[in-house]
């Protein structure tokens, strides 16, 4: 702007959808943003400051027209802001008072309360952007507010699309979309079941569950939504999020083999599925809230909750854990998480492609699924594991591959005392026989070089530290190592410190009796 004033800014497209509405018997027309939402909001603010700022009578006019339209009953225009925030209601009273009142952000207290204390966090980030802007100005003696309206109203361009139909808005966006923050297949399967509703009240209330569903979860929410997605198609996705539901949900394209016809839908778009979605959300939520005490007396179960979500390769396990809670409760809960993860995580270690684990984890849908009592799920072979691979793997040279953290994180949590929470933060596997002993320490003394070669990086030589790996403390001999390193960082694992605690040496026969002894405790976890 200051460089070249008379130059014009793109501010790049919107696409909206348009409907008709009617409030206090005035029939009018209104755009639903599809894409846009933090530019216009920020645009709105931008007018909202540079109205209170402006000395000039006409630009604080201009920019009040930009931020709040006046009724003309006789044109069929109602009075409202330009922007209704229609889910959030604090959200909406913000941008009412904002977008009415001249002079609303002048008041330094009120724009910190609404920073610090409001309870929505959409109404914390814009008051937090309006003093942003106000600084901004307050600074910049060289750009006068009534400059910077003008630039804004004459020279800041837009392209905008609309259509009446959602489907074509959402395409639109998709064709059109190349900045600013793209729509995520939750926003739009969010609109898509919005539109199916006939009813406002409806419409306010599930849009508000799933806003707060998206609060709560952040980024897991779309993944969550697949783990939805799982429970009801219960094969492995082949298409988009949105296709899934789209194809094999809401209108499946696949026939029955028997008849020939078309395959039911599984879930009726709008209220079906908001409330598939709520009660499945409900489930989730508790599984790993980590307050679930009153399943075992203890943590046991929050502990392996937080240590699968800490170390298994992927979240394909959570779908049949929903199937479960949903169809049995609190019911033998623990026993089943415990045979889901060591399914799992069996199957990951001997090495089964993703595609066989995913296969494996949708075979227990439709067990519990099929069964009547939850020990037809406890018992069936479908939890199985193969048992001979597994400790094959297990025996063998474990570091360096993708599983070696969970199994160590395994031996910690068969050692946990879970009268208390585990803890996972900054954890690396650190051997205690040096990859690369120096020279004239101890290490070659007590070990042969065939000896280090066999048993280096073997189970019973690792442990887990609650730090970093430090490569020159590591290479110290076991006593120094014990006491500057160990002791230290190790307060948190059970089985490192269970190792550390029992032996003053680390010779070969130590090394060996500690794999037989982890060995052991992980065949009989295993074998529960």
């Amino acid at each position: 702007m200051l460089e070249k004033p008379e130059s014009e800014y793109f501010l790049g497209s919107f696409v909206f959808q348009s409907r008709r509405k009617t409030t206090d018997g005035i029939q009018f027309s209104e755009n639903d943003l599809l894409d846009g939402q933090q530019r216009i909001t920020t645009l709105l603010l931008l007018f909202a400051v540079l109205r209170d700022m402006a000395k000039d009578k006409k630009a604080s006019e201009s920019c009040q027209k930009c931020i709040f339209q006046e009724a003309n009953e006789y044109d069929g225009i109602p009075e409202r802001p330009r922007i209704i925030f229609d889910i959030r209601g604090e959200a909406h009273d913000f941008i009412e008072h904002l977008a009415k009142t001249s002079g609303s952000t002048s008041s330094a207290k009120k724009l910190s309360d609404y920073a610090t204390d409001a309870t929505d966090l959409s109404v914390r980030n814009m008051a937090r952007a309006v003093k942003s802007i106000k600084t901004f100005f307050d600074d910049r003696s060289d750009i006068s507010p009534e400059k910077f309206i003008k630039f804004l109203r004459q020279n800041v361009l837009l392209i905008y699309v609309s259509t009446e139909n959602l489907d074509d808005a959402f395409r639109l966006f998709t064709i059109l979309n190349d900045r600013g923050v793209p729509l995520r297949n939750s926003d739009i399967l969010k609109s898509i079941n919005l539109g199916a509703l006939s009813s406002d009240q409806e419409k306010r209330k599930y849009a508000l569950l799933w806003e707060n569903a998206e609060s709560e979860l952040g980024e897991d929410f779309d993944r969550f939504l697949n783990h939805v997605r799982t429970l009801l198609v219960k094969e492995k996705a082949r298409l988009s999020l949105l296709q899934e539901y789209e194809d094999k949900i809401y209108d499946p394209k696949e026939r029955e083999k028997s008849t020939g016809n078309k395959k039911p839908p599984l879930l009726q778009k709008g209220k079906d599925t908001f409330d598939f979605i709520k009660r499945h959300l409900e489930y989730y939520k508790k599984i790993i809230s980590g307050n679930n005490f009153d399943i075992t007396g203890d943590f046991r179960f929050d502990n392996l909750i937080r240590m699968m979500f800490c170390g298994l390769p992927s979240t394909d396990w959570v779908p049949p854990l929903l199937k479960y809670y949903d169809k049995f409760n609190e019911t033998e809960l623990y026993q089943f998480l415990k045979l889901l993860d060591n399914k799992f995580s069996a199957d990951w270690i001997i090495q089964l492609t993703p595609t066989a684990r995913i296969d494996a984890m949708n075979d227990v849908i439709k067990l519990i699924e099929a069964s009547k009592d939850c020990q037809d799920v406890l018992k069936s072979p479908n939890l199985k594991i193969d048992e001979t691979k597994l400790l094959r793997e297990l025996n063998g040279e474990i570091y360096g591959r993708r599983f070696a953290r969970y199994v160590l994180l395994k031996m910690d949590y068969i050692f946990q005392n879970h009268e208390q929470k585990m803890h996972f933060e900054t954890l690396s596997v650190e051997h205690i026989l040096p990859q690369n002993p120096a020279d004239d320490s101890t290490w070659k003394k007590d070990f042969t070089e065939a000896q280090m070669a066999e048993w280096t990086d073997k189970l019973g030589n690792l442990v887990l530290i609650t730090r970093k790996k430090n490569t020159s403390q590591g290479r110290l001999d076991f006593k120094e190592k014990k006491k500057k390193y160990f002791e230290r960082n190790i307060d948190s694992c059970p089985n490192s410190l269970r190792v550390l605690q029992k032996y003053d040496l680390w010779m070969p026969t130590n090394l060996m009796e500690n794999h037989e002894f982890s060995l052991d405790r992980l065949k009989d976890h295993y074998a529960a």
